[in-house]
């Protein structure tokens, strides 16, 4: 498989930026409301909150891709002369996996016993595992700070199981993490497949194919347990489904659906983006992480809830140094070595006028200034000459 060559821009640090800003509210809606924090009152079950989440984020996000009138991107197929989208296979893949993260995470800060920040730290370092994995697989380069990362990521975790006796981790919420787990199993190796290395059209189209598949997933889990399952669950279910309108449950459910679909859309374009999967999915963990601690906070300050405790902001802070070491710091050399470059041009242009046309260094002795630059330019070019050996 040919790989096209990566472009860097800054539009993926604006898209992190978002991810981050619309988490907090999300992260935080989802864990007050849960847990009997919101209003003082009795923990809502996750199951009568997701309905409403489930439908406000399939319209939030099908009505972003209908403003944005990229409909045109994806495929569609034709019966009876009736047009309808009609997704690849691993869209469809993609879609699903995408459907059983985001019923998966909101689940994941309904636990009693689990914080935001042990939440987080669990999906992320799974996620953060995984990523070098699947660059490697699809042969993308894995570099040094790739594999610092996952050993870091790794030390996270065993610092987050340091003081288990903390926590109340069941099984359910070991296997709501393993659900999560499969749902990025599921999406980003069919991202990678055929949307990251493509034109931006490519990535449209790819977009609003999953999401549609994703939507629609989305909406139908929560309808058909509720109308067809039973137990406790599926009465909840109901519950939530018969109360969509009901100002104490409905409203919530609807603002966490709203963020959740914001989110979504930046996450989406992040993973997108041309980037090695390490670099992209370092930048989602540290943004959630660091929103995540932000928005554990604002419930200890505005909700009397408790604070972080110390193994949960130590294995919070080594993931972020891993992330440090995985995106941004990494680029430093990079960086610098543009600079050199950038000055080394200048120069050269400069000599180069100089050169040409000695007489115009105001006060220069032409002969000297043109022995003089003869040697400065070829030491330019021979500066310039082994930058480019070097990139190549």
């Amino acid at each position: 498989m040919v790989l096209t060559k990566r472009k860097y821009g800054l539009g993926i640090w604006a898209l992190t930026f978002g991810y981050f800003a619309a988490y907090i509210p999300y992260s935080g809606l989802s864990k007050a409301v849960t847990s009997g924090l919101l209003n003082q009152g009795p923990p809502v079950p996750v199951a009568e909150v997701l309905p409403s989440a489930a439908l406000s984020t399939a319209a939030v996000v099908l009505l972003f891709i209908t403003l944005m009138r990229w409909w045109r991107y994806g495929r569609k197929g034709s019966v009876y002369g009736l047009k309808f989208p009609f997704p690849r296979q691993q869209t469809i893949i993609s879609g699903i996996g995408f459907a059983t993260i985001i019923l998966t995470t909101t689940l994941a800060y309904s636990f009693s016993g689990v914080s935001i920040i042990l939440a987080l730290v669990l999906m992320r370092a799974g996620v953060l595992v995984m990523s070098p994995i699947i660059d490697r697989v699809f042969g993308r380069q894995v570099r040094w700070f790739s594999w610092s990362g996952l050993l870091i990521s790794l030390a996270a975790l065993a610092v987050s199981f340091s003081s288990i006796r903390s926590y109340t981790l069941s099984l359910s919420a070991l296997l709501n993490l393993a659900a999560y787990l499969t749902g990025h199993a599921m999406r980003i190796p069919s991202m990678t497949r055929i949307a990251k290395t493509g034109p931006r059209d490519i990535a449209f189209n790819y977009f609003v194919e999953e999401q549609t598949v994703a939507m629609t997933v989305l909406v139908l889990v929560p309808v058909t347990l509720g109308l067809v399952g039973r137990g406790e669950i599926a009465h909840q279910f109901r519950y939530g489904l018969t109360h969509l309108f009901t100002p104490s449950i409905a409203s919530v459910g609807w603002a966490i659906g709203f963020f959740y679909a914001a989110l979504g859309i930046f996450l989406s374009f992040i993973y997108l983006d041309r980037r090695e999967n390490t670099f992209c999915m370092s930048l989602f963990a540290c943004s959630s992480l660091l929103s995540g601690i932000v928005a554990s906070y604002l419930l200890m300050w505005w909700m009397n809830a408790p604070a972080p405790n110390a193994a949960q902001l130590t294995a919070a802070l080594l993931i972020i140094a891993a992330l440090l070491i995985m995106s941004p710091l990494h680029h430093l050399p990079m960086y610098a070595k543009q600079l050199r470059d950038a000055l080394a041009e200048k120069r050269l242009r400069l000599v180069t006028l100089v050169h040409e046309n000695p007489r115009s260094v105001p006060g220069a002795d032409a002969p000297l200034a043109a022995s003089i630059v003869t040697i400065d330019l070829n030491s330019v070019r021979n500066i310039l000459d082994g930058h480019k050996r070097n990139r190549g």
